[in-house]
């Protein structure tokens, strides 16, 4: 685990010690207000709400109220830590800098739809590989979706908004940084790659307290897991930043459909060509085996 990380972050260092910075006023973490002011915006409301729904979570799993709850609680848990980003773009607008912007056009409305499609294809697809390769288990009670707890669809969301707001401010300080040359092209591969392992590990890490979310073997999980499920962000942390980074004019609803659903195309190809290479099935079950058998389920009551 910890040889991962040395490799990855010394590489990293190497990279960056070749690279030649730009003059100190052109830095930037974030979208330029003058001229993307509701990207600007939007980037930061992510990043505030995030310490709305951590909290949330830290709460939740530090206690076990999760313990209590049947499917409907759950449900209504992840629901309501989603809603605020579902409706902001409609009735808090101000919030992301697009109320003098039409609401269709908006574009903190078009990222959340961008980060909702690719949610929803990670959840419907990608669980299936968590499940097949990686040997994971969902055994709180919970409705489901082809045998996925729908609350996750929910979670994902404010997870991956949080998540790829961190992404662009990373990948923007580094174009904005340094002058362009093939060392600084190393260095932003490498710090995609580092910070997408990252993001898989610390997740893999905190959801470790969560004890309905469970994998045969935590350590494989935890290490080859990661590189596993940093393929997810390899490829949308990039994307996403590519759509953030658009004027307003191009940054049409076809663009935004059609370059979620390539990002998750592409994710789902490169994790089935992992799948493959490491020899193992992809079998997608309807129903989760704490449906079938109550001695699976998180708290061995009933079936989930």
């Amino acid at each position: 685990m910890g040889i991962n990380f040395i490799v990855m972050f010394t590489l990293l260092f190497t990279t960056w010690s070749l690279c030649t910075s730009t003059p100190t006023p052109s830095h930037r973490w974030f979208a330029d207000a003058a001229t993307h002011p509701t990207v600007h915006a939007t980037e930061r409301w992510f990043l505030q709400y995030g310490v709305v729904w951590i909290f949330s979570f830290g709460v939740v799993v530090l206690f076990e109220l999760y313990a209590t709850w049947n499917a409907t609680a759950l449900l209504l848990f992840m629901f309501s830590l989603a809603l605020p980003m579902y409706l902001q773009p409609f009735l808090f607008p101000t919030l992301t800098s697009d109320h003098k912007t039409p609401a269709l056009e908006r574009f903190s409305l078009r990222a959340n739809v961008w980060m909702g499609i690719f949610g929803f294809v990670g959840n419907y697809w990608y669980t299936h590989y968590f499940y097949s390769v990686l040997h994971a288990h969902y055994t709180m009670p919970s409705y489901d979706l082809n045998g996925v707890p729908i609350p996750m669809f929910f979670a994902t969301h404010f997870y991956f908004c949080f998540y790829h707001a961190i992404g662009n401010c990373v990948i923007r300080r580094i174009v904005t940084g340094f002058t362009p040359s093939i060392q600084k092209n190393m260095f932003l591969g490498l710090a995609v790659l580092c910070m997408s392992y990252t993001t898989a590990f610390m997740e893999t890490l905190t959801i470790a307290g969560y004890k309905c979310y469970e994998f045969d073997n935590f350590h494989h999980a935890a290490t080859v897991g990661s590189l596993f499920y940093a393929i997810y962000f390899i490829v949308s942390f990039p994307m996403f930043y590519y759509f953030s980074n658009q004027t307003p004019d191009s940054t049409s609803w076809f663009g935004c459909i059609v370059q979620s659903l390539a990002t998750s195309m592409c994710v789902l190809c490169m994790l089935d060509f992992v799948r493959v290479w490491l020899g193992q099935d992809l079998v997608v079950h309807l129903m989760r085996p704490c449906k079938l058998n109550a001695t699976l389920s998180c708290y061995g009551n009933d079936v989930c």
